[in-house]
């Protein structure tokens, strides 16, 4: 085994087009890590409906050039496969470590292949990426981007024509291509013949931020932004100038973009301290809202202030509120969400009399749904302008709660009032996660497993009324990896995360309300509930 292992490490050595990585993995076969050398080689790296995601370094089991350049072989196979002989490919990148170069690896790969591609001008948001597909015509797009991940790791993130990220079959279809590249001599890599765009794509995109916004609406609320060390500012603020906004007050140390994101440990705006430096500005400029993007800007982060201080809100609750505007300017068409998010946007569009859908976990499933008007993620994702990006788009979202607050601004209220409307209205929907990182993955196998074969029959005393087995698909939904409770007032789904290590489990209860003075009461229960849930549950899993 050991002399195997070593021969594989050197094979893979004598291949990796990148000096650093060479260097690494070098010092690692000298060293003797066998230990280190087993955890990078006791695989590779998978290609999913997520594309790629993982951490930097030498080895199959990390991102590098090497992998990279594996991987936008296989897309190309497929892309030929599928008719796309000479197809544009777009690519754009973030402002990671070696988002560069794997985007210029990529173009490379096509251009190699007979493709054309085409580069974003630097490193942009992933929403713009999203719009220049089917604004360029291409037939495919790459992003390189790791999101909201910490600063070691890095992604590879691919779209098909029609704007949407990749689902099955076309994954499988691309990682048969990448196992069918048995060496990187094979794969031409000419050093030249891609096209890098110029600033029209963009502008284009800025363009289409006009048709998020009511004509002649109110334009009036003062924000606070942050970047979160990501690429997200200057698309934002040009966003903002063009639509008449007053220009957010920047969060100047989370401003430009920096792969090593110095002043968070996990760059997302909602882990814990994530927010504080953008709360200290509130506080020291007094806002209507603070708004703030992940690193690759196609998610949005709302705070407004409550009471004596500021607090951000919920995913669930900026879908709502953006679902409740949309209705008040009298949108048409379908609202989607995937099934861990608040089941109050099903009821928002049932009282507007509007298609609503459910899908699985993903964007890559919400984007593809007929007649989409509207749709959100709890993750901080949304998708306010389907006809222009097929995908979450911070940018734009960020627009759309700005106008709706500039809107309640002028009434004399704020975005809390209208989330109590809509207690009143529908119930108080609560939501909660309990979210578990780990570093062993079997952790979260053995939760899975236990809650299968023990499964719990109650939760914070409220009787499970029908459980079911998400491997096993629905009427409604294909089969995924997790487990869907649902109980006399609550629901709670448990599965694992598809791009961290993370066991998820997404809980929601709602209260009913008569009345606005009966909210304080409903939010003791609703958050007594989900307490109770939450310690409940964890129990059930072992975790």
């Amino acid at each position: 085994m050991h002399d195997d292992l070593i021969a594989r490490a050197k094979a893979w050595l004598a291949e990796d087009p990148d000096a650093e990585t060479r260097e690494e993995l070098a010092g690692l076969i000298d060293a003797g890590d066998v230990e280190e050398l087993a955890e990078r080689f006791s695989g590779t790296l998978q290609f999913g409906t997520a594309g790629l995601r993982g951490e930097l370094g030498a080895g199959p089991q990390r991102m590098n050039r090497a992998v990279v350049i594996r991987a936008a072989a296989g897309l190309a196979a497929y892309l030929k496969q599928q008719g796309h002989a000479d197809g544009l490919v777009v690519i754009g990148y973030d402002a990671r470590h070696k988002s560069e170069d794997f985007a210029r690896d990529t173009a490379a790969v096509m251009t190699g292949a007979g493709l054309r591609a085409a580069v974003l001008p630097r490193p942009l948001p992933t929403p713009v990426l999203a719009f220049a597909i089917r604004h360029l015509g291409a037939v495919a797009g790459v992003e390189v981007t790791a999101s909201h991940n910490p600063p070691r790791d890095n992604g590879y993130k691919v779209y098909l024509g029609d704007g949407s990220q990749i689902v099955p079959p076309a994954d499988a279809g691309i990682a048969a291509g990448i196992d069918a590249v048995r060496s990187l001599h094979d794969v031409p890599r000419p050093e030249s013949g891609w096209e890098i765009l110029d600033d029209a794509v963009l502008d284009a995109y800025l363009a289409r931020t006009d048709a998020v916004l009511a004509p002649g609406s109110a334009r009036t609320a003062r924000t606070v932004y942050t970047a979160m060390h990501g690429v997200g500012k200057d698309v934002l603020l040009a966003a903002f100038e063009r639509a008449g906004f007053p220009a957010p007050e920047l969060v100047a140390e989370q401003a430009e973009p920096d792969p090593d994101f110095p002043t968070v440990a996990f760059p997302n705006p909602e882990e814990p301290g994530a927010m504080d430096l953008s709360f200290a500005r509130a506080r020291a400029t007094d806002p209507d809202l603070v708004i703030a993007n992940d690193p690759d800007a196609d998610r949005c982060a709302v705070a407004v202030r409550d009471g004596a201080d500021w607090r951000m809100l919920r995913g669930d609750e900026v879908g709502a509120l953006l679902a409740a505007h949309l209705v008040d300017r009298g949108a048409t068409g379908t609202f989607a969400e995937s099934i861990v998010s608040s089941s109050l946007l099903g009821r928002i569009a049932e009282k507007a009399g509007l298609p609503y859908e459910e899908t699985l976990t993903g964007f890559k499933w919400i984007a593809r749904v007929d007649g989409l008007r509207f749709g959100y993620e709890e993750a901080l994702g949304y998708c306010v302008d389907p006809d222009g990006v097929r995908d979450k788009d911070g940018i734009t979202a960020a627009l759309l709660i700005t106008e709706l607050a500039s809107q309640l601004k002028e009434q004399g209220r704020t975005l809390l009032d209208l989330l109590d409307d809509l207690a009143v209205a529908h119930g108080l929907h609560a939501t909660d996660q309990l979210s578990v990182r780990v570093q062993d993955l079997s952790l979260i196998t053995d939760a899975m497993r236990r809650l299968r074969e023990q499964p719990p029959t109650e939760l914070a005393g409220l009787a499970i009324t029908r459980a079911e087995d998400l491997t096993q698909g629905t009427d409604r939904l294909p089969p995924t990896d997790g487990l869907r409770y649902t109980l006399d007032g609550a629901r709670v789904i448990v599965r694992p995360s598809g791009t961290e290590p993370k066991l998820k489990c997404y809980l929601e209860v709602v209260v009913p309300v008569a009345a606005h003075a009966d909210l304080p009461a409903a939010r003791t229960r609703a958050a007594d509930l989900l307490a109770s849930v939450k310690r409940d549950l964890s129990a059930a899993a072992g975790i």
